[in-house]
């Protein structure tokens, strides 16, 4: 039997923790087009800190000849691989619809190098059926070969959960599918052969693909749930998180706390599942129910901040707001899809001056995306309102209210704060 040599296209969040994984058994190559995140990576650091500098220091090799990770952006050097996993994100556009770009791209940069026998997983989130229909097309057309017979494919969705070193990737278990049975077998034994947590073998790919878009709509969904009752339990005048807390003690409560919904998953693949069931003649109403809610907690926030600073006599025009938190999530320097965004641009509407301290955000990198400043160090003076938007370890031990003015507005998010400390939370 050939021995295995692996190809990871596309070296963010999900493809670098999966190509050290399997560089411990396999060779494997690791393609980007990004050179200077390639020329870090064999450098021995990883700026989405994703894997430690020390393990991917000894998994990389100048060469693909021996079992480790080379990482490239030269194509040629994943030619004699036969087993090619795309790991390329599939965001949505300004109008949240999916947005298959990547996904394109990079089945055309594998359909240069396919050869016969080779297998092509996907890891990318994505509705039910893109693989068949949308990715294999442009594998066949650019590598003329035909599907099932030269070449065959995989499904396997990623489960990375960025930030989360206990749930790593060889410790969450992988669901996989192939496109015939002995192909399916396959795939599931390569994942089996690195994934210490064990694998799934799903009946096809459309229902792998279907499970991973689920999952994530489902907890969408659910915090949709609890941001509304946030919203309800506001207006009554009840701590959110005390009725939580009481509800939680029955047995079969799902714990779901309110707050914002970002990311790369949580916050975009809702949108892929609708977009195909609109496709077939189904409006998804809970879903995007549960979509537009989230979506809106942020202004939301704002607002709430804006209307407690009217109650407190505080001038609104040209006021300071200090944004503890830019990230989408904690301890996290991922600021993909963060919805805390949303809150900058709403307290803009008012006239209210943000001012966004994050230690773990790169400040150029949210400049680019998002056209904005945010600083590493906690920024001088005092303001009138304050919003922990993030709960990072470095918040926990701040005197929030030293930070403000006399009067000032504090609006805790995540309910980092010990109750009674700030004004109001979700």
């Amino acid at each position: 039997m050939t021995q295995n040599k692996i190809a990871i296209i596309g070296l963010g969040y999900v493809g670098l923790p999966l190509a050290v994984a399997f560089a411990e058994k396999y060779q494997v190559v690791g393609f980007d087009i990004n050179q200077k995140r390639v020329d870090e990576l064999m450098q021995g650091h990883d700026f989405t800190l994703e894997v430690s500098n020390e393990l991917l220091s000894s998994v990389v090799k100048p060469t693909s000849n021996e079992n480790g990770l080379l990482c490239t952006t030269n194509l040629d050097a994943i030619k004699d691989c036969n087993i090619f996993i795309v790991t390329v994100p599939t965001p949505t556009d300004k109008h949240n619809r999916p947005d298959l770009t990547p996904l394109y791209k990079a089945s055309e940069t594998v359909g240069k190098v396919l050869s016969k026998g080779d297998i092509v997983v996907y890891e990318s989130t994505v509705y039910p059926g893109v693989t068949e229909e949308e990715c294999i097309p442009v594998l066949e057309k650019v590598s003329e070969l035909k599907f099932n017979i030269d070449f065959f494919a995989g499904y396997s969705p990623e489960r990375i959960n960025p930030g989360d070193k206990e749930h790593t990737v060889t410790k969450i278990l992988k669901v996989t599918s192939g496109s015939t049975p002995e192909i399916a077998e396959v795939v599931d034994q390569l994942y089996k052969s690195v994934i210490v947590a064990g694998t799934f073998k799903a009946s096809s790919m459309k229902v792998a693909e279907a499970a991973k878009v689920i999952e994530n709509s489902q907890r969408d969904i659910n915090i949709a749930f609890v941001n509304e009752l946030s919203k309800i339990f506001n207006k009554l005048g009840i701590d959110t998180n005390d009725v939580l807390e009481a509800a939680g003690t029955k047995w079969n409560f799902l714990k779901f706390k309110p707050g914002l919904v970002g990311g790369h998953c949580i916050g975009v693949d809702p949108y892929y599942l609708a977009q195909k069931a609109q496709e077939v003649g189904y409006h998804p109403e809970i879903i995007l129910a549960g979509r537009r809610l989230n979506d809106g907690m942020g202004a939301y926030v704002a607002e709430e901040v804006v209307k407690l600073m009217v109650k407190k006599e505080i001038n609104v025009k040209n006021a300071r707001c200090l944004i503890l938190g830019f990230t989408f999530k904690e301890n996290c320097p991922d600021v993909r899809n963060t919805k805390v965004i949303d809150i900058v641009k709403e307290l803009k509407n008012y006239h209210v001056t943000p001012v966004i301290f994050d230690p773990w955000a790169n400040p150029s990198e949210v400049q680019h995306e998002y056209g904005i400043k945010v600083v590493n160090d906690m920024p001088s003076g005092t303001f009138e309102s304050a919003i922990l938007a993030v709960s990072h370890n470095e918040f926990k031990g701040i005197d929030t209210r030293s930070l403000l003015i006399e009067n000032g507005v504090l609006f805790d998010v995540k309910g980092l704060l010990e109750k009674g400390i700030a004004d109001a939370r979700l």
